[in-house]
């Protein structure tokens, strides 16, 4: 062999070693992973379909009346609902996992407000604890407002006895009612700080509350003007432990360490089907996912989500990122949410990453920002819609992500609050009516929709998932999976010609 060797060129010995090491680092080397498609975020924006979206929410609207009319978490209606969407994530393909947990199941009995001899509309929190039958009759005692409403017991003074008014804002609800409860009130009630009225929640169980209801701004500002007139306040919840579950679903294709996820809550409040709360987001959710496949040429793995019992307190979104160990959380690079994406009088909101707005509760984690621009660039640019920020408020399932600095956005239509004159000169629809009249109501059927919104919002999610899926650059740093690996393999050659050019020359010395 040596010998052989002595009898080349030098030229030749160079060619012929480069050659022979280039080949074995090529047979040891896992060959990079094959181009994403660029395509990929136009093609899913043109095949999520509004005739198969309308097919689905036919489907959770079917599945609702034959259950009670509603699709609340650990129900049949919500089991129904699950299988509906994970048998066919599984005909497509796709790892699909069914994570199951505890949570508390809250179903209201009573709701009534009588002051002055008039009967007020008030919806009880979810987790409240319940008056007696009948309800409490007490004084009731307005807090005064000022940046921190009713957030320390020191702002209520002693309330033995009485029945707090206190405004919202600042912080958590149960924060209020732990407050109020301290200072010695039997009851609370939080009126809004903008128009329309208080569907809220104070997160989970607690000995220490007191029972806790929200009514509208207007009808705050008048029970603050009887201050100190009794009232009677009846709010009654049944609760128990129950189980429920998420569904998750990941494409097998893409990388596993920058996992693009994307999700939407699946049960209904147990008032209604919840076709737009949030039969919509579900549905839209699916048909990316189908659209996308199981198998796409992808640079980043997409994991979709399904919670359950986002309606109890953001119970399974938040069960699942607490289930994560810090380096699985490490693995996702980002989270996009979709709550109430066809509200019937819409808005076109983009969740407020960089805090642009100045409102509630600051700015997400870093990348959330680039996230919001990604979503806004597409709705004002593709769909030519105008937008406004939506404030991170904890109302929805990217609560727990945040917490952990998981970058967040997504896309809201609007809740209870109402639409204002300049948001209709923007959008149409009716100024003064809240953009889901029907929200948490039985009537949140099939005719509670604007598919017009459904369908533009769910080619912004196809689109800006897609565009992650290929990179997330803007949001973390990190390239994708092709040109990383194609940039190694270059370097590898590199390095591998320069030390067959110093092994040959050391032969060609020799010889």
């Amino acid at each position: 062999m040596s010998s052989h060797r002595a009898r080349l060129r030098p030229a030749v010995a160079v060619a012929a070693a480069a050659s022979l090491l280039l080949t074995g680092a090529a047979a040891g080397t896992a060959a990079a992973a094959p181009k994403a498609d660029p395509t990929l975020p136009d093609q899913l924006a043109q095949q999520v379909n509004l005739g198969k979206m309308n097919r689905h929410l036919v489907a959770l609207q079917r599945i609702a009346h034959m259950h009670d009319g509603n699709r609340a978490a650990s129900t049949e209606g919500y089991d129904a609902s699950a299988e509906y969407i994970a048998e066919k994530l599984e005909r497509a393909g796709f790892d699909v996992t069914r994570q199951e947990f505890p949570f508390t199941y809250s179903e209201t009995l009573a709701e009534k407000l009588v002051a002055d001899g008039s009967e007020l509309p008030v919806t009880i929190m979810t987790y409240s604890p319940s008056t007696e039958e009948g309800g409490i009759t007490a004084p009731v005692a307005a807090i005064p407002v000022d940046d921190t409403p009713g957030c320390e017991a020191s702002d209520y003074g002693d309330m033995t006895g009485q029945i707090a008014l206190v405004q919202r804002g600042s912080c958590a609800f149960a924060e209020k009612s732990l407050a109020a409860a301290e200072a010695g009130a039997v009851a609370t009630l939080v009126y809004n700080n903008t128009e329309g009225p208080v569907n809220g929640t104070l997160g989970e169980t607690n000995d220490g509350y007191v029972p806790t209801g929200g009514i509208t701004q207007a009808d705050g500002e008048a029970l603050a003007e009887l201050d100190g007139t009794e009232i009677t306040l009846e709010l009654r919840a049944l609760m128990e432990e129950r189980s429920t579950y998420n569904v998750v679903a990941e494409t097998q294709t893409g990388r596993k360490d920058n996992v693009v996820m994307a999700g939407a809550h699946l049960d209904s409040a147990t008032e209604g089907p919840g076709i737009n709360d949030n039969g919509t987001g579900s549905v839209a959710l699916l048909e990316t996912a189908l659209a996308m496949g199981a198998e796409p040429e992808t640079n980043n793995a997409v994991r979709f989500a399904w919670w359950g019992a986002e309606e109890f307190g953001l119970v399974g979104s938040t069960h699942y990122v607490d289930s994560l160990s810090f380096e699985q959380q490490l693995d996702i690079a980002l989270y996009l949410n979709f709550d109430m994406i066809g509200s019937p009088n819409a808005g076109y909101f983009v969740y407020d990453g960089d805090d642009s707005d100045g409102v509630g509760a600051g700015p997400g984690p870093y990348g959330s920002a680039q996230i919001e621009q990604a979503f806004v660039d597409y709705l004002e640019g593709a769909k030519e819609v105008p937008t406004e920020g939506k404030d991170f408020d904890g109302r929805s399932d990217y609560g727990q992500f945040i917490a952990v600095g998981i970058p967040a956005g997504g896309l809201f239509t609007g809740a209870e609050v109402e639409k204002t004159e300049e948001q209709v000169a923007k959008w149409g629809g009716e100024a003064g009516a809240s953009f889901d009249p029907c929200y948490h109501q039985a009537c949140d059927d099939l005719g509670n929709v604007d598919r017009r919104a459904l369908d533009r919002n769910a080619d912004a999610m196809a689109y800006v998932t897609g565009s992650y899926a290929l990179s997330t650059e803007d949001v973390n740093g990190i390239t994708s999976t092709s040109e990383k690996d194609e940039a190694e393999l270059a370097e590898q050659r590199a390095s591998q010609m320069r030390l067959a050019t110093l092994s040959a020359q050391g032969e060609a010395d020799r010889a």
